[in-house]
C-alpha cells in the first residue's frame, strides 16, 4: 500500500510534466491556426508585420530599449486600419491561448483525480499503524500530503482527510466544524469583465473541440497511428471557429444595461454551476467517507453563490428597485427552466410499472390529491400513465412548476404585477422550494423503499436545497451618506429635530435612531413626497420586503453599507427597515442583516469600536439573536450562556479602497488586524462573526489564488465561514469549464476547513505583529508620499495611463467615477485605477511602497533582519501570501514600456516633471524586486513557480507591440482632441475611428494581463 501511494504522487508529477508538453504542442497548434487565419483573411502581410512587432522584447517578455525606438517608428507610420488589424489579432491571440491554458489545466485536474484513490488513505493508515517503510518511501508519502511539496493534491478533499487523520485532528472537532460550514462567493456588480457575452461562446466551443481533438488523438496513437480523420475534422473545425470569431466584433456595440449584466453573470450558472455545484457535496462525501467513514457531511448547501448584480446600487443609478424585482424575477425564471428540463429526464428513467414493482401508500395518496386539485392532467395522462405512477406523479411536478413559472413571468411584467396579490398563492403551483422538495423526497422514498436507488433524482434534490426557487441570494448595497441624506429629508419635513439631522454629532445622531427604533409610529408617510434619492432609498427598502413576500427569506437578506463610519450608519438603516416593515421594534426581530463594510484605513481602524458599541444596544442585540427573548432581560449581562444560531454578524471589509488610500502592504496588514480584533469582540459577546472578504481580480483590490489567501488569515478568524467576492474578470478564468469550477471550489473549501482547524499560530506571536506594523506604517508613508503628496502625481496619472479612455469603454453600467464632474482621485473609483495602471504596466496598486518599508526594516540589523524577514517568509503565511502576491504582480511590470508611455503622451512642457515623477515609480519598483528577490532566495521572479513564469512570460512578449499601438493610437486620439478644442479639424481619421481602436488595445491588454481591474 505504502508503494502505491507514492506510485500516486510519480504520477502526478509525471501528469503535470506530459501535461506542459501536451499544453505547449496545443500552443503551437493554436499559434498556427491563428497565422492561418491571419493569412488568409488578411495576408501575408499582416502576420509578418506581426512577426516584427513581438521582436521587440526579450525571451523574459520585457521591452527592450533598442528594439523600443524600431518597433516605436514601425508602429507610427502605420494606416490605422493595419493597427486596428495588429491590435485585434494580438487580442485574439491572447484569447485563443487563455483558452488553451484553462483547457488543459481542466484536464490536468480529471487526470490527477483518477489517480486519487483509497491507496492513499491505507498508506497513512499503514504508517500510523507502526509499519516500518523505508525513509525514501516515508520521505515521499509525507511530501505526498504536504502541499506546498506536492501542490497537486494539497487544495483537495482526498488530500486534505488523511493529513487531518495524520495528524490525529479528533473526529468530533471536524464534525462540528463540518456542521456549520458556511462558505458564500458572491459574484460581484463590478463588471471589468470586459469580453462579449457572444465571444464566451466561440470561447466554450473552441474548449469543446480542443476536448475532441484530444479524445481523438489519444485514440489513433494507442491504435499505432500517425494521424487520423476524425482529428483531422476537429483541426478543420477549430480552424473556422477562429475564422468566424476573427469576422466577429470584439466590442460590445452598446452600454450594457444592468439587466444585460445579470445576464451575463447568470451565463455561469447556466452553462457550468448550475449542474456542477452539486458535485462538491459528493466529492466532500466520498473524501470524508474514506478516511472518517462514521462523521456526517454537511449539507449541500455549505457551498453556495451571491450575486450583487442586479442588487447593488452603491453610485449606481440604474440599479433601482423595478430592476432589482426584475433580476430576482429572471432568476426564478432560469432555475424553473432547468428543474423542467430535469423532468424531462427523469421521465425517461423512472418508467417502473405497476406490474412489476411495488408503491408505497404515501405515493398513490399524494397521486389521488394531484388529480383532485388537477383533473384535465388527469384526464390527458390517465391512460398514457395509469401503470406507472412515478412518472404520473413527475408530469404533475412539471404542471406546477410551469404554473409556477407562469406566475413569475406575470409577476416580471409591470402590469400584470399589479394585479398579483403576493401572499397568496394558488394550490397547483409550488409556494416554495420546500414544497418541491417534498414531493420530490417522496418519489426518492418510495424507491429506496422497494431497493432502488436513482442519482439522476438525488442530484436535482441537491440542486433544489441548494438553488430553492430563487438560484442565488441577492446582496443589496447602499452607500451610508445615502440613507443620512433620506433621514435629513425626513426629519426636516416632519419637523422632528431642532437642526437638521446631518448636523447632529454622533451621539445626538444615536440618541435619536433609538428612540424612534423603540416605537411603532411610522416616520415615513405613505405617499412620499421626497426627493428622487430619497424616495428611491425608501423604495429600495419596501421591495425588499415585497421580494421576501414573494421568494421567501432566501432570495435576500444581506444589505450592506458602503463607507460604515459610526454607529449611526447602521441603526439608520435599520430605522428605515423598520418603516419597510423589516424590523418590529416591539420583537426585536428582522428579517434583514445588516452588514457594515469598512473600507478605509481609518475605517478598518475603527471597526472595533463601532462594532462594540453596537453589540451593547440591547435592540442591536436582540435582532442579532431574533427577538428580545433570546437575550438576557438584564441590559447589563448581554453575553449569552449558549450561541443562538442567529447570532451571526457578517461584517465586510474592503481591499480596494484601502488600497487606494494606503498601498497594497498597509492595505493587507490593517484588513488582517481588523479580522483578529472584530473576532475577539464577537468573542467578548458571544457572537459569531462571518467575514465578507471584498477581493479584486487584481493583486491591488485583494485578488490572487485564494487557497493561500484564505490560509493567510489570521487564526481562530474563519471558523468554518467566509465570504469572499467574485468579480466578474475573474469569472471566465474559474467557472467556464465544469473541471476548472468544480477544482476552485474545492481548493476554497478545503482552504476554509483546513484553516479552521489547524491554525498555524504565527499571528498571534506579538513580536512579529510589532515588526509588521512598522513596515506597514513604513510602506503607507511610501505610498502616500507618491499618491497624495507629489503634486504632479494627479497629473502625470490623467496623462501617461488610459484612464480617460477606459471610461469610455462599453462594459459595465456603472460610472467609472462616484460623482461626474471631479477628476480627483478620491471620486475615482478603484477599478479604473487599477485597470488605468495595468494597461501601462505600472501595476503600481499592487506593489508601490513594499520596497521601502521592507528594505528600511532591514537596513537596521542587515544580516539578523534579513534573516528574519526569511524566516517569516518560510512559517508566516499572511506574509508569504504577500510577499507572493507582490513578486507575481512585480513579474509583469515592464518599466521599459511604461516609460514609454510617457516619453509618448506627456505633452512637452509636462515630459521634465513627469520624467520626476517617474524615476520615483522605477526606484521603488527596483528597490522592491530586488528585496523580494533576497527574501525568497530566488534569482529572478517567479524562478519558484516555473509554470506561471512561463505563462506570465508567454504573456508579456505578446502584449509589448500591443502597448506600442496603444500609445500610438492614444496619441492621435489626444491630438484630434487638442485640435477638436481649438477648432482646427484637419485629421485622416475620425474620432469614432481612432477611439475604436484605442479600446481594442484596451481589451488585448486586459486578454493578456489576465487579472486587469
Amino acid at each position: 500500500m505504502m508503494i502505491s501511494a507514492t506510485a500516486n504522487y510519480k504520477e502526478e508529477l509525471s501528469i503535470y510534466s506530459s501535461s506542459e508538453l501536451l499544453l505547449r504542442h496545443r500552443l503551437k497548434l493554436i499559434e498556427n491556426l491563428w497565422e492561418s487565419v491571419l493569412t488568409s483573411e488578411c495576408g501575408r502581410e499582416l502576420v509578418d508585420l506581426l512577426d516584427k512587432l513581438k521582436s521587440a522584447c526579450s525571451p523574459e517578455g520585457q521591452t527592450t530599449e533598442i528594439r523600443e525606438i524600431s518597433v516605436s517608428k514601425w508602429i507610427e507610420q502605420l494606416e490605422l486600419d493595419d493597427a486596428i488589424k495588429a491590435a485585434r489579432a494580438f487580442a485574439l491571440y491572447f484569447q485563443l491561448i487563455n483558452i488553451v491554458e484553462q483547457h488543459y489545466e481542466q484536464r490536468t485536474q480529471k487526470l490527477i483525480r483518477k489517480t486519487t484513490t483509497e491507496d492513499q488513505v491505507n498508506a497513512i493508515q499503514n504508517l500510523e499503524s507502526g509499519n516500518n517503510p523505508t525513509l525514501e518511501t516515508n520521505n515521499k508519502v509525507q511530501s505526498y500530503f504536504n502541499p506546498t511539496v506536492n501542490p497537486a493534491s494539497g487544495g483537495t478533499f482526498h488530500w486534505l482527510f488523511p493529513y487531518l487523520q495524520k495528524l490525529n485532528m479528533p473526529p468530533q472537532k471536524i464534525q462540528q466544524l463540518l456542521d456549520q460550514l458556511d462558505i458564500n462567493l458572491v459574484f460581484t456588480a463590478h463588471p471589468t469583465e470586459i469580453v462579449r457575452h457572444t465571444i464566451r461562446k466561440k470561447q466554450r466551443r473552441i474548449s469543446f473541440l480542443l476536448e475532441k481533438l484530444d479524445s481523438a488523438e489519444e485514440s489513433f496513437r494507442a491504435m499505432g497511428l500517425t494521424n487520423s480523420w476524425e482529428a483531422e475534422n476537429y483541426r478543420e473545425r477549430l480552424m473556422a471557429e477562429v475564422r468566424m470569431w476573427w469576422r466577429t466584433d470584439e466590442l460590445h456595440q452598446f452600454k450594457p444595461t444592468v439587466l444585460d449584466e445579470v445576464d451575463y453573470a447568470l451565463h455561469y450558472f447556466q452553462e457550468v454551476l448550475f449542474d456542477t455545484l452539486p458535485e462538491l457535496s459528493t466529492r466532500l462525501k466520498q473524501a470524508l467517507h474514506n478516511t472518517f467513514p462514521k462523521l456526517k457531511p454537511p449539507t449541500h448547501k455549505f457551498c453556495y453563490f451571491g450575486s450583487w448584480v442586479g442588487g447593488d446600487r452603491d453610485g449606481n443609478p440604474f440599479v433601482t428597485p423595478e430592476v432589482t424585482w426584475s433580476t430576482a424575477c429572471y432568476q426564478r425564471n432560469l432555475v424553473i427552466d432547468k428543474y423542467i428540463e430535469s423532468m424531462t429526464q427523469l421521465n425517461d428513467i423512472l418508467s417502473l410499472s405497476l406490474h412489476w414493482s411495488n408503491v408505497l401508500p404515501e405515493l398513490l395518496d399524494s397521486l389521488e390529491i394531484d388529480r383532485i386539485r388537477m383533473p384535465e392532467l388527469y384526464d390527458k395522462l390517465y391512460v398514457r400513465y395509469r401503470q406507472e405512477p412515478y412518472r404520473l406523479k413527475l408530469a404533475y411536478i412539471e404542471q406546477k412548476l410551469k404554473n409556477t413559472q407562469k406566475r413569475n413571468q406575470a409577476l416580471s411584467n409591470p402590469e400584470t404585477r399589479k394585479s398579483i396579490k403576493l401572499a397568496q398563492k394558488e394550490d397547483n403551483l409550488y409556494p416554495s422550494n420546500l414544497d418541491l422538495l417534498e414531493d420530490l423526497n417522496l418519489i426518492k422514498s418510495n424507491l429506496e423503499n422497494t431497493g432502488l436507488k436513482c442519482q439522476e433524482l438525488d442530484h436535482l434534490i441537491s440542486q433544489v436545497e441548494i438553488y430553492g426557487f430563487h438560484l442565488t441570494p441577492l446582496d443589496f448595497r447602499q452607500d451610508s451618506s445615502r440613507h443620512s441624506d433620506a433621514l435629513n429629508e425626513i426629519a426636516e419635513y416632519l419637523g422632528v429635530l431642532e437642526k437638521p439631522y446631518n448636523e447632529l454629532s454622533e451621539t445626538e445622531k444615536t440618541a435619536w435612531l433609538i428612540q424612534e427604533l423603540k416605537t411603532r409610529r411610522p416616520l415615513v408617510p405613505h405617499d412620499i413626497p421626497f426627493s428622487s434619492a430619497t424616495t428611491e432609498t425608501i423604495e429600495t427598502l419596501r421591495v425588499l420586503r415585497e421580494l421576501q413576500t414573494e421568494f421567501g427569506l432566501d432570495i435576500c437578506q444581506t444589505y450592506i453599507i458602503s463607507m460604515t463610519n459610526y454607529v449611526s450608519d447602521v441603526l439608520e438603516v435599520l430605522l428605515l427597515a423598520k418603516e419597510a416593515g423589516l424590523y418590529d421594534p416591539i420583537l426585536g426581530t428582522t428579517s434583514i442583516r445588516i452588514v457594515p463594510l469598512f473600507e478605509t484605513v481609518e475605517d478598518l481602524k475603527r471597526s472595533q469600536a463601532v462594532m462594540t458599541e453596537l453589540f451593547e444596544l440591547p435592540l442591536y442585540r436582540a435582532s442579532l439573536a431574533g427577538g428580545y427573548d433570546n437575550i438576557p432581560k438584564s441590559a447589563s449581562n448581554l453575553v449569552l450562556p449558549e450561541l443562538h444560531p442567529k447570532n451571526l454578524q457578517e461584517i465586510m471589509l474592503g481591499y480596494s479602497d484601502s488600497n487606494k488610500d494606503s498601498g497594497f502592504l498597509s492595505s493587507n496588514w490593517e484588513i488582517h488586524k481588523a479580522q483578529k480584533t472584530l473576532a475577539r469582540v464577537g468573542d467578548k459577546y458571544n457572537l459569531n462573526i462571518k467575514i465578507f472578504h471584498g477581493r479584486g481580480g487584481s493583486v491591488g483590490r485583494g485578488g490572487g489564488p485564494a487557497y493561500a489567501a484564505i490560509l493567510a488569515q489570521p487564526t481562530s478568524t474563519i471558523d468554518g465561514r467566509i465570504k469572499i467576492t467574485e468579480q466578474g474578470e475573474v469569472l471566465a478564468s474559474k467557472y467556464s469549464l465544469p473541471e476548472l469550477a468544480l477544482y476552485n471550489l474545492e481548493t476554497i473549501s478545503t482552504a476554509v476547513i483546513q484553516a479552521s482547524l489547524l491554525g498555524s499560530g504565527f499571528d498571534d506571536i506579538e513580536p512579529w505583529n510589532h515588526i509588521m506594523e512598522e513596515i506597514a506604517t513604513s510602506s503607507r508613508k511610501a505610498y502616500r508620499e507618491l499618491i497624495y503628496e507629489q503634486p504632479d502625481f494627479i497629473d502625470f496619472f490623467l496623462s501617461v495611463t488610459p484612464i480617460e479612455e477606459i471610461s469610455k469603454l462599453q462594459i459595465s453600467s456603472r460610472p467609472a467615477r462616484r460623482s461626474s464632474g471631479k477628476k480627483d482621485l478620491s471620486s475615482l473609483r478603484a477599478i479604473p485605477w487599477v485597470f488605468s495602471w495595468t494597461q501601462s504596466r505600472f501595476l503600481l496598486p499592487a506593489w508601490y511602497g513594499v520596497g521601502t518599508a521592507l528594505q528600511d526594516f532591514v537596513n537596521q540589523e542587515p544580516v539578523e533582519n534579513l534573516k528574519l524577514l526569511r524566516y517569516f517568509y518560510l512559517k508566516w503565511p499572511f506574509f508569504k501570501m504577500v510577499i507572493s502576491k507582490a513578486e507575481m504582480t512585480l513579474s509583469k511590470v515592464d518599466l521599459q514600456m511604461a516609460s514609454h508611455y510617457v516619453d509618448e503622451l506627456a505633452s512637452n512642457e509636462d515630459k521634465e516633471r513627469f520624467q520626476t515623477v517617474f524615476n520615483q515609480i522605477a526606484k521603488e519598483y527596483y528597490l522592491s524586486r530586488d528585496i523580494v528577490l533576497q527574501i525568497n532566495e530566488q534569482d529572478r521572479l517567479l524562478d519558484n513557480d516555473p509554470e506561471l513564469q512561463r505563462s506570465v512570460q508567454l504573456r508579456n512578449g505578446t502584449i509589448v507591440p500591443l502597448g506600442f499601438l496603444q500609445v500610438s493610437l492614444l496619441k492621435r486620439l489626444r491630438q484630434y482632441a487638442s485640435q477638436d478644442k481649438a477648432g482646427l479639424i484637419h485629421f485622416r481619421y475620425s474620432k469614432d475611428e481612432l477611439l475604436r481602436g484605442a479600446l481594442l488595445t484596451i481589451n488585448g491588454i486586459a486578454a493578456g494581463m489576465r487579472n486587469t481591474g
